[in-house]
């Protein structure tokens, strides 16, 4: 009666499990894994979000396939002022609910079933979902890690074959915190143009690098068909409005056929509300008050977790450069996965293991950054003496 394509293994790990059962038994949990800005205690000008949803043009229905215009000039400008002042062009840019729906836009564009894409490893676990539900198979490459990560570039020749149709990069990395360097951009778009692949750029945590220098949007890129995605839940800390969008850049023939296509994709969906799309400037202009609380927070977890690690020799951060989240490397004694249910069954501490992000070894946990001070504090404390 059912797809392949939505074939998955439905039951819960030992992890979920061991959280479900402490949950249902109301033990107080110190989570290290938060993702969801809206409850980590920040400020959010209330008044204007909700002002912002209640315009009396929603009442008109003016279906536009690549979503307002007036949402779309405002998505240019943030380009235009927080990622330097190129002439953005606001055709060039679709709205979506979210970026997994601008991923399956691309995919379908693309991509003849189990034509191939391929993703870094590490990185973040839905994409193989998205893959299956637009039957297109996932060909990984590695980041390495030495003084900080890197993309493995001699590995992609050794994948691409006459299936591959695309190249998704991450900037910065989930969960790696690492951003695509300049020489890399460089490299990407050799190999993209030598092999005709496209290139797909997910830079939702782009405006969270820890040095505070400006990393360079891929939005602005000319040398290589590229789709950059983005979205007001990392951007303004608002993942409830469902706001995203697709950029198409590249070589004049490429893009305009890409946008012309993606335009009936669209179209076929029109998947955003009026209201939200109405409401799209001024919950962009929120990020100038979330983005500075939201730094400060990671600058001042990373600082306790630093201080803390300082203390021990157990274990020890890898190079991280931006985006939410910390990866700890620890002493192999057990998988990862028996480690973090040990740990939060005698000491109550949520962390993810490697594997959930496809890490290939053990002995790597992830943190999130933004997870309240008090109790990434403790929590971090708790798991340095569960470690000793």
């Amino acid at each position: 009666m059912f797809s392949r394509r939505t074939d998955w293994k439905l039951t819960p790990n030992r992890f979920t499990e061991t959280q479900r059962e402490l949950t249902a038994s109301r033990r107080e949990v110190l989570d290290l894994t938060v993702s969801n800005p809206t409850r980590i205690g920040l400020h959010y000008e209330k008044e204007a979000i909700l002002r912002s949803l209640a315009q009396p043009d929603s009442l008109d229905y003016d279906p536009q396939p690549k979503g307002l215009l007036s949402a779309r000039q405002a998505v240019a400008g943030y380009y235009r002022e927080q990622h330097s002042a190129f002439d953005f062009d606001p055709e060039a840019l679709i709205l979506t609910a979210s970026t997994s729906e601008a991923y399956s836009y691309i995919f379908r564009l693309l991509c003849n079933a189990q034509d191939e894409v391929l993703v870094p490893k590490p990185s973040y676990p839905l994409f193989q979902f998205l893959a299956d539900l637009q039957d297109v198979k996932l060909v990984s490459y590695p980041l390495l890690y030495d003084h900080g990560w890197q993309i493995d570039l001699p590995s992609l020749y050794k994948t691409v074959n006459h299936r591959t149709r695309a190249l998704v990069v991450v900037h910065p990395n989930n969960p790696t915190g690492s951003f695509v360097r300049g020489d890399e951009i460089a490299a990407l778009n050799g190999f993209c143009r030598e092999y005709n692949l496209a290139l797909i750029v997910d830079e939702v945590f782009l405006d969270y690098p820890h040095d505070g220098a400006p990393r360079p949007t891929f939005a602005a890129n000319r040398d290589a068909l590229t789709f950059t995605l983005s979205g007001l839940s990392k951007i303004s800390g608002l993942p409830q409005m469902k706001v995203a969008w697709l950029v198409t850049s590249g070589p004049e023939d490429k893009r305009g056929e890409a946008l012309a296509r993606l335009e009936v994709i669209a179209d076929t969906y029109l998947s955003m509300s009026t209201p939200v799309q109405l409401a799209t400037p001024v919950l962009l202009e929120q990020s100038k008050s979330f983005q500075p609380l939201l730094l400060d927070r990671l600058r001042t977890n990373r600082e306790e977790l630093d201080r803390q690690l300082e203390k021990q020799k157990t274990c020890r951060r890898l190079q991280v450069e931006g985006g939410w989240y910390a990866v700890l490397r620890v002493p192999v004694t057990r998988s990862d996965e028996e480690l973090v249910i040990e740990l939060l069954q005698k000491h109550s501490v949520v962390v993810h293991p490697g594997h959930f992000y496809d890490f290939p070894m053990d002995g790597c946990l992830v943190v999130s950054l933004i997870t309240p001070p008090q109790d990434f504090r403790e929590g971090i404390s708790r798991l340095l003496e569960f470690l000793k």
